[in-house]
């Protein structure tokens, strides 16, 4: 048995579709949906390269796109003032921050000033806390991709067993809420967990987020599970070329799982196109109608 490719490509158009959709819809009620995000200096190039990727997915989209880019060397008060100020202006629907931030600025210092209500990447405290009781719709982005690659499947979530190896609070605690509040028994495991293997063998749905590459092997696998790989890891191969590889040996597993997904082209796919769902989702309606 070979895998059905869970192609996060694929998956992300008919979720921007929908994005489409739903943002032409606010735009007919005069609301104007959109996105804006901070980066801070000349921050590593993946941070540049994600926020041209996100403008112009926005523009496809229908969505206003606002880079608010801040000079480098900024401190916290640099960057938590801007924050605030967004979090003031009627006008602005949806918040991100890029990362990294400057040395001695801490990610998690930031992130919890974004309104929970703009708070388009999940990451506040406040709308990850609330992931678990079922009252926030802005989830982790990451997540949320892995979780609508599950669901792609068809498969029943309730009853069946989800295994979520890696207890990250961006990705393994909020996805393991989530499958929870669809009625999965969830398994979390964490680089403490010694029976790894028996675990993994028990679950209908496996998630890998733990960053270890090929963690996953063959033989953890239940026959015919979905496997989600939310690993992304740069490595080194035989010929010394920098590539990209997830927490699951992809080939061998493939071999025994019933769906899989690739690294990459799997999750990462699905996360900006999350992120813009989360967006759309953000603005809602408010004060600030166009007219």
């Amino acid at each position: 048995m070979t895998a059905v490719l869970l192609d996060g490509r694929v998956l992300a158009t008919r979720l921007r579709e929908d994005v489409r959709r739903r943002a032409a819809a606010l735009r007919d009620r005069g609301i104007e949906p959109g996105l804006d995000a901070v980066i801070v200096g000349q921050t590593d190039d993946a941070a540049r390269q994600y926020a041209e990727n996100q403008a112009r997915q926005c523009a496809e989209l229908g969505l206003e796109y606002r880079l608010h880019e801040i000079r480098s060397g900024a401190g916290f008060d640099d960057i938590a003032g801007r924050v605030l100020l967004l979090n003031e202006n009627p006008c602005v629907r949806g918040i991100m921050v890029h990362l990294p931030l400057p040395e001695g600025v801490e990610a998690y210092s930031i992130q919890r000033l974004i309104a929970p209500e703009k708070d388009v990447e999940g990451v506040n405290p406040a709308n990850i806390g609330n992931v678990v009781y079922g009252r926030s719709s802005l989830v982790p982005c990451t997540a949320l991709a892995a979780l609508r690659m599950i669901e792609s499947t068809g498969i029943e979530l309730r009853g069946h067993t989800a295994v979520v190896v890696g207890a990250g609070d961006v990705v393994g605690k909020p996805l393991a809420a989530l499958l929870m509040r669809s009625a999965a028994t969830v398994i979390s495991c964490n680089k403490y967990t010694s029976d790894l293997v028996e675990l993994t063998r028990r679950g209908d749905i496996l998630v890998a987020a733990a960053g270890v590459p090929g963690l996953i092997q063959p033989e953890m696998v239940k026959p015919g599970a979905v496997v989600v790989d939310v690993g992304v890891n740069r490595i080194s191969d035989e010929h010394g070329k920098r590539i990209t590889v997830g927490d699951v040996n992809f080939e061998a597993v493939r071999e025994v799982a019933g769906w899989i997904s690739p690294v990459p082209g799997g999750v990462g796919p699905m996360t900006v196109a999350a992120l813009l769902s989360n967006a759309v989702e953000a603005a809602g309606g408010g004060p600030c109608a166009r007219v």
